[in-house]
């Protein structure tokens, strides 16, 4: 939230209004103006909160370490565990791996479709 709170407040109030004197309304100007000037912020959250997902592992270790019936046994837990647990680190390297080449395939993938849906102001778009 913090992220966001400093996009906002990175938005110049002159673009709003100017879009004001231009006779759009709250939500034209959310639309219009806040929501293009975010795209970088919330672009780099995306990033973050993906690669955060993936990483989950200190409550269901702390808390269940797995669960009953492996509930809450998630990937990195799992990997945890084969390589710190079991001693099977041959393979705990492999998952390691694994994880991390899924992290960079969406990553990448995020990545390419920014240039379809971030704005970034110092770059003018040829509309045509």
């Amino acid at each position: 939230m913090i992220i966001f709170l400093a996009g906002l407040q990175g938005v110049p109030q002159e673009l709003y209004d100017a879009a004001e004197v231009d006779g759009a309304g709250r939500l034209r100007q959310f639309q219009h103006v806040t929501w293009p000037l975010l795209t970088p912020v919330i672009f780099f959250n995306l990033i973050i909160g993906i690669i955060g997902s993936f990483q989950t592992f200190t409550n269901s270790y702390v808390i269940t370490e797995g669960g009953p019936a492996n509930a809450t046994l998630f990937y990195v837990l799992y990997l945890y565990n084969n390589g710190f647990k079991f001693f099977r680190m041959g393979k705990a390297a492999t998952m390691a791996w694994i994880l991390f080449v899924i992290i960079l395939a969406l990553t990448i993938l995020v990545l390419r479709s920014s240039r379809i849906w971030v704005f970034y102001e110092s770059e003018l778009r040829e509309e045509g």
